[in-house]
This record gives C-alpha cells, sequence and structure tokens, in this order.
C-alpha cells in the first residue's frame, strides 16, 4: 500500500489543551520529509481550520494554510450546502452561533421557528436547553449534530464531557436520534479530509486517540488507520471494541513505526 495523505488528530494526539505532546512536532516534520499532505482534523465544534494551523503554529507545529479542518468546519459547509434559507436552532457555545450566521441558513432565536436543531458542545447546558430542544423538535425539524465525541482530554488528559454528552442528554428527552451528527466518522467528514490531502481512502492513514471516531472513520472508508495512547483510547478500549486499529502506538511521536509495517 502507498500512503500519499495522512489525517491527524489534535486533541489528544498533537497535544493536550495548550501543552504539546512530546515529540509531536518533530513527527509532523518526518511525515513531510516523506512528501505526504497533511489533514489536521480535530472534532472540537468551537474553531475552523484557520484558527487550527495558528494555534498549531504557535505550539511549533509546521501547519499551513488549507490544511486544518473541523467539526465546526463541516457543519458550516453542510448548512451552506443543504440547509440554505432554512431556520436553525442552536444549542451549544456562542462561537457557533456566530458561524451559523455565516452561512445561507438562518440562525433563529425561537425555538418553535427552527427548521432544523443543531445541538454541540456549550459549558452552559441546561435544563432550559432540553425545554427548548423539545420545542423545536417535530416530525418536520431536522435533528443534527456537530460531534459524537462524549469526552474530550483537558490540558492534563483528563476527560471533560463533550458535544456528544449533550446530544445524548437532548436525544433521551425527544426520544429521537440525531438525524446526523456531523464531525468524524461522518462520511461528511470523511469528504472534508479527502477533499484536503488530495488522495483517495486508500491512499491515507488516520492517525488519532479515538476508536470511535478517528479509526473508525478510517476503518469505514477503507484507510490505514493508528491509534496512539496518548489521549483517550488505550489497549483495554481496543479489546472491547468492535473497531479495531491496524496499528497501536504510543504516541504520534512512533508514526515512523506505522509506516515501517506498511512496507
Amino acid at each position: 500500500m502507498t500512503v500519499r495523505g495522512v489525517i491527524v488528530d489534535l486533541d489528544g494526539t498533537v497535544y493536550h489543551g495548550d501543552r504539546l505532546l512530546p515529540g509531536a512536532a518533530a513527527a509532523i516534520d518526518r511525515l513531510r520529509e516523506r512528501g505526504l499532505s497533511l489533514c489536521f482534523f480535530s472534532n472540537n465544534p468551537l474553531h475552523d481550520g484557520t484558527e487550527y494551523v495558528e494555534r498549531l503554529s504557535e505550539l511549533g507545529v509546521d501547519a499551513r494554510p488549507g490544511e486544518a479542518c473541523s467539526s465546526a468546519v463541516v457543519t458550516r459547509e453542510y448548512l451552506d450546502a443543504n440547509h440554505a434559507g432554512d431556520g436553525v436552532f442552536v444549542v451549544g457555545a456562542p462561537s457557533l452561533r456566530d458561524r451559523v450566521r455565516t452561512t445561507r441558513a438562518k440562525l433563529v432565536s425561537d425555538p418553535r421557528a427552527a427548521d432544523a436543531l443543531l445541538a454541540s458542545w456549550t459549558d452552559e447546558f441546561h435544563y432550559r436547553d432540553m425545554v427548548d430542544a423539545l420545542r423545536a423538535l417535530d416530525d418536520e425539524t431536522v435533528f443534527l449534530g456537530t460531534d459524537p465525541d462524549p469526552t474530550f482530554p483537558d490540558e492534563d488528559g483528563n476527560p471533560t464531557p463533550g458535544s456528544g454528552a449533550i446530544i445524548r442528554a437532548i436525544s433521551g428527552v425527544v426520544e429521537r436520534d440525531p438525524d446526523l451528527v456531523l464531525g468524524k466518522p461522518s462520511d461528511v467528514a470523511v469528504e472534508a479530509a479527502l477533499e484536503r490531502v488530495g488522495c483517495s481512502a486508500e491512499e491515507c492513514l488516520v492517525v488519532g486517540d479515538r476508536l470511535d471516531t478517528d479509526v473508525a472513520m478510517g476503518e469505514r472508508a477503507g484507510m490505514q488507520t493508528a491509534l496512539v495512547r496518548s489521549g483517550v483510547s488505550d489497549d483495554a478500549d481496543v479489546e472491547r471494541s468492535e473497531v479495531t486499529p491496524d496499528h497501536v502506538v504510543d504516541s504520534l511521536a512512533d508514526v515512523d513505526g506505522v509506516f515501517d509495517a506498511i512496507r
């Protein structure tokens, strides 16, 4: 198999919070020396690709314009393509509302005016948000989520509730699963990542710390997958999971061993 592109997760793979993980920057340099195209892809719904490139550069990682994507980017692009003119009610952070305003969809403050409910992470999630969801969702309303991550690692690597926790809370009260969750491992996310690396799924390697998002996305799309132990999933999770990574390494710093195994 020839690898031409690498999709690299961020939280738990390249950094924890504002702390760069040991060897991560040098690992990215070595990937570039191999002539590989890169896509940095986070399921964090708060920041877009430009912000991630800036953040990575500040941490000393060689990240270049156009190489980063996120569930925020995928959500914005999906709303533009599929919900132009529709009223979208957001349960999420203020930054997500700002992004909806940049799309051809219409941000609404009255849940009863919603054609679509978009649920995501917010550290101000409240009982009233579940009430709003009940008011917004009927048989005609589309239920969307930005990303499925139930947790994400903080600066010390400790799990913190994520978008998936909020989406599940809303699903429980409305007794309905989302119609689509847009971040990894969705087909929408696959398309966005492949567009940025510029190669086929069969020529891609995905490196990430989550079995249920990073590895699952690669497995479904026919990519090579590498799980790093520096974030959420560990060996015990691998043993229990129906998702099986092609490679398991301690961290991104050990990615060279993946290429040795592929040969």
